[in-house]
């Protein structure tokens, strides 16, 4: 690719952005004739509401997804019906005797909360992202499986060097050989549904899935409960009876030792939401300066911005995916590795 093609396509594609904010300016706020000065424009609110779960899916005031409410209470016991229940002309409202108030749906007469197994923006994205995994390295496999001992091609030939990288150079480094095979599934399946989380939530409109803590701290009990069911004796031993330290040292290593092993998947879980979040929250900051200027320059200069924030966004997207990956390779291999002679 030659520079003035790159320069055009960018100048094309900060155009296009610029375009863009103007057709979307009404979401934001302005009244029905078009005439009177609009409303001032709550940014904080604006964001959130893009950043956080939702029970439904909005994408503009026009274009709104309802998704399926599904909760259990002892009074009522299991009721199922769209979140369009709930809105009316995008006010919220009660309905069957419950409302939804900040995102919660309690009862009206008791405000008791219910069992609320619905179906949110962030489970859609999440079982979207999970069968978009099963579609692409289930043709992957299918495709290694029919060309066996033959050069690979299609989904297998674009999937099987990251496959190879992850297994090269994150798994095998950090987990004793005898081990790889057992616990390469595992890195494998979460470096891509992290890699695919953090693709697909950059997307317009598309679900803040692997910013939502609750998703993060989920793999990063995973990776816990993993580490600690298959630590080996000396794994035990180095933190209830480390080694070689004298024994009046050893009261005061044993509870560092112990709040360790949580502080590691705690780490996991805050370091991949705040990446993901914050890079979303600046992104959508950048976009709401043009509507809070009302100038085309400042449109014209944050949409230019935004590009090249989007561009190191999908950097971030991968090094995220890496790191999770890595620093889970690495506290399993040391739960695993066999002891040695002091």
């Amino acid at each position: 690719m030659n520079k003035p093609f790159f320069v055009s396509r960018t100048s094309f594609l900060a155009l296009f952005l610029i375009i863009l904010t103007g057709v979307f300016t009404p979401v934001f706020g302005s009244d029905e004739a078009g005439q009177k000065e609009s409303e001032p424009v709550n940014i904080s609110e604006v964001i959130l509401h893009h950043v956080m779960d939702d029970h439904q899916w909005h994408f503009a005031d026009w274009l709104v997804l309802p998704l399926p409410i599904i909760v259990y209470t002892e009074e009522k016991g299991l009721d199922i019906f769209m979140s369009s229940k709930f809105y009316d002309h995008h006010k919220e409202v009660e309905y069957n005797g419950y409302k939804l108030e900040h995102n919660h749906i309690t009862l009206v007469e008791s405000g008791k909360a219910v069992f609320d197994l619905s179906i949110t923006k962030n489970v859609l994205m999440l079982l979207i992202t999970s069968g978009l995994l099963l579609f692409v390295f289930g043709s992957a496999a299918k495709s290694a499986k029919a060309n066996k001992g033959k050069a690979p091609k299609g989904m297998q030939s674009f999937f099987e060097p990251i496959i190879l990288f992850v297994r090269d150079e994150i798994v095998k480094p950090n987990i004793n050989s005898h081990h790889v095979d057992r616990f390469l599934p595992y890195m494998l399946t979460l470096f891509f549904f992290i890699l695919f989380g953090n693709l697909l939530g950059l997307l317009p409109g598309a679900g803040n899935l692997t910013g939502n803590i609750a998703v993060t701290m989920t793999l990063a009990v995973l990776t816990f409960l993993i580490t600690n069911f298959n630590g080996k004796k000396a794994y035990w031993g180095h933190i209830f009876w480390t080694p070689g330290v004298p024994l009046p040292l050893r009261i005061v290593i044993l509870p560092v030792e112990i709040i360790g092993m949580f502080t590691k998947p705690f780490s996991l879980m805050i370091r991949l939401f705040v990446a993901i979040t914050a890079g979303h929250i600046v992104l959508l900051a950048l976009i709401c300066l043009t509507f809070i200027f009302g100038s085309l320059i400042v449109g014209f200069g944050s949409s230019i911005i935004v590009l090249f924030i989007n561009l190191i966004e999908l950097l971030v997207a991968g090094i995220q995916a890496y790191v999770f990956t890595m620093f889970s390779s690495m506290y399993i291999g040391m739960a695993v590795e066999e002891g040695h002679d002091h």
